[in-house]
């Protein structure tokens, strides 16, 4: 629990200020709870039923919670994109590592890597994320790929499309590009991604939802209208870009907001086959046509407090539209956004994470139960699907 417990100095940093709509978009939201859609992607195996709860429902450990039996190792290499004017994109790797004695329970620099079980599967996100969950998942047997320099933005700007580009840059650059010591345990065909907050963004661009600009432009028109209202600095937050989206489609390029239905091309790459958005934003830009595009089995985690990435305006709505078969959704009940900088709520995402990549890169169908609804269940604090109050 070491890793856990240094979560607060290791995140002094990580501001995550980029979600504020905390009011309803002008669009239609259902009024009941879904049930789940039966998983039926064949990207990976699909979790079995879960077992009928006990009488007693007696809550099941968050035992993914606990380091794995790897070591690990971090390594730090930089690339350039020439197909973006040279834009440089740095990335951390955490890895199964051998270490000595006295090294074991942290990262060592340039470790020899452990090969194993080698090749392992691939978990993406920004270095601010991997620095809180990286070290634990790499004990569980996956790489991580931390890519630096993503952060929050104020108001929505070009970011919407670099970010998630970099992150994909990253993913072509260890599938190609000889890593000095981590060339034999790098399996890149099996990738997964995962975000918060503003990072969530990018993670959901990966599960295949794709841009819808005439939604989002719409909104933008209507934007003084939403009731209640929203301030003159969210419609700024939001809706800034929609008055350079001209200059913003020039940036994103041809080829990417080009199509047959009027949607943007999704921001994603077939090596990648699940994605994790912890409290993530999008509404706005994708829409009911674009959530729906996606693809990829997805676990959301939302905070039902979450005052900054609004519960039911974000990750509900999110949830809700998605149109992947293998789609879930945690709510963690009474948490605000910044739960994040908490350790139980951080030890639970750490296990979900762990479950749920666990189950669909690395193929362990026991794992199925550690993220399933019985497990949620038996946590009064903790709601499978949507959250209603009863």
């Amino acid at each position: 629990m070491k890793r856990l417990n240094s979560i607060r100095i290791v995140f002094l940093t990580f501001v995550l200020s980029s979600c504020t709509f905390s009011s309803t978009p002008i669009v239609d939201f259902p009024t009941t709870t879904p049930s789940l859609i039966s998983p039926t992607s064949t990207l990976a195996p699909t979790p079995t039923a879960s077992p009928e709860p006990t009488m007693t429902l007696e809550p099941i450990p968050f035992v993914l919670a606990t380091p794995g039996p790897y070591d690990t190792g971090i390594a730090h290499f930089s690339f350039v994109d020439s197909s973006r004017d040279n834009r440089e994109v740095s990335i951390v790797i955490r890895y199964p590592a051998i270490v000595s004695e006295d090294q074991k329970g942290s990262d060592v620099k340039d470790a020899p890597p452990n090969l194993t079980d080698a090749p392992y599967p691939v978990i993406l996100s920004s270095s601010k994320v991997a620095a809180i969950f990286g070290s634990h998942l790499a004990s569980h047997g996956f790489i991580t790929v931390g890519v630096r320099n993503i952060d929050t933005y104020e108001p929505w700007d070009w970011n919407l499309v670099d970010q998630p580009l970099d992150i994909l840059f990253a993913l072509d650059m260890i599938a190609t590009q000889p890593l000095d010591g981590l060339e034999e345990i790098i399996n890149s065909n099996r990738a997964g991604v995962m975000g918060y907050s503003f990072d969530g963004y990018n993670s959901l661009a990966m599960s295949g939802a794709r841009i819808d600009p005439e939604f989002y432009l719409s909104q933008c028109a209507q934007a003084d209208k939403v009731q209640p209202p929203l301030s003159e600095w969210r419609i700024w937050y939001f809706c800034d870009l929609s008055s350079k989206w001209d200059a913003f489609t020039a940036r994103a390029g041809e080829e990417l907001i080009t199509s047959e239905d009027g949607l943007w091309q999704p921001m994603t790459d077939p090596r990648i086959l699940a994605a994790m958005p912890m409290a993530p934003e999008g509404t706005w830009l994708f829409g009911e046509r674009g959530l729906a595009a996606a693809d990829r089995p997805t676990l959301i985690i939302g905070a039902t407090l979450d005052g900054l990435c609004p519960y039911q305006t974000e990750a509900v709505y999110i949830f809700e539209h998605l149109n992947t078969p293998d789609r879930y959704m945690i709510s963690f009940v009474g948490e605000g956004h910044m739960m994040i900088y908490d350790t139980e709520p951080v030890k639970r995402m750490t296990h979900f994470a762990t479950a749920f990549f666990g189950y669909y890169l690395q193929g362990r169908e026991e794992y199925a139960l550690y993220f399933s609804e019985d497990f949620v269940s038996r946590y009064t604090d903790l709601a499978w699907g949507v959250y209603t109050e009863e």
